[in-house]
């Protein structure tokens, strides 16, 4: 069963490559009108300060990078990025955003792919909440071994804030950890979807071996900064 979800999951972000910046850009059906939009890019701004706030880096690695939201802010904090994805279809679009010499796409799905090396910092953004609950602990185990000792994990994701989908979706917050969500098309998917809370998400990064800190934004993300400890001589 978690095969067929995670394969069905692949599936849904490949087809949704062309129309995923209208849901961060609040475009079309996820325009929630001037007030709720503004609210909405003031809490992006928050999370962006708070990750900018890290410094400068030699070697980044985005996890789910996408169609490079945030990779452009990644390949200005760090002289080296990997950007990896399952999705041919979001990596196109990203290199076509950024064409930055120091960014290097790697295409893979997330759960079979291996980190061949240790990074300053390790970002993903609204991936957690798309990892099911029994991969979990072995994807942030994963994480925390491509973090160098000393280096720091910085993740955002998702509230359930029913502004924050498409006007003509719901947020649905089951126990099974499943959403079915709607392209533009009309094409239905079913989705791995988890809302995490700071007394529910600090826990699983601190499990993982990090010092982790984990705050909210008024009403749509959650974000999180850990470091990995740096063990003793």
């Amino acid at each position: 069963m978690t095969d067929d979800i995670l394969r069905q999951q692949i599936d849904y972000y490949r087809a949704r490559a062309s129309e995923y910046d209208e849901w961060f850009y609040r475009l079309k059906r996820y325009d929630r009108g001037e007030a709720l939009n503004q609210q909405w890019f003031d809490e992006v701004e928050t999370v962006v300060q708070t990750l900018r706030g890290l410094g400068s880096f030699d070697h980044a690695l985005e996890l789910a990078a996408g169609t490079g939201i945030w990779t452009a802010h990644l390949a200005q904090m760090a002289e080296h990025v990997t950007a990896v994805d399952a999705s041919e279809e979001m990596l196109t679009i990203n290199v076509q955003k950024m064409h930055p010499a120091h960014v290097r796409y790697v295409q893979g799905d997330l759960f079979e792919w291996q980190p061949s090396e240790q990074y300053d910092l390790v970002f993903f953004s609204f991936w957690l909440s798309h990892v099911p609950p029994e991969l979990t602990a072995e994807f942030l185990d994963k994480v925390f071994n491509a973090v160098r000792p000393g280096g720091h994990v910085f993740l955002v994701d998702s509230l359930p804030d029913e502004s924050s989908t498409a006007a003509d979706q719901s947020v649905t917050t089951s126990a099974q950890a499943r959403q079915m969500r709607r392209l533009n098309d009309g094409r239905e998917f079913q989705i791995v979807k988890i809302y995490y809370r700071p007394e529910t998400l600090t826990p699983l990064l601190r499990a993982a071996g990090f010092e982790a800190d984990v705050q909210t934004t008024r009403r749509y993300f959650i974000y999180a900064h850990g470091i990995k400890p740096v063990e003793p001589a």
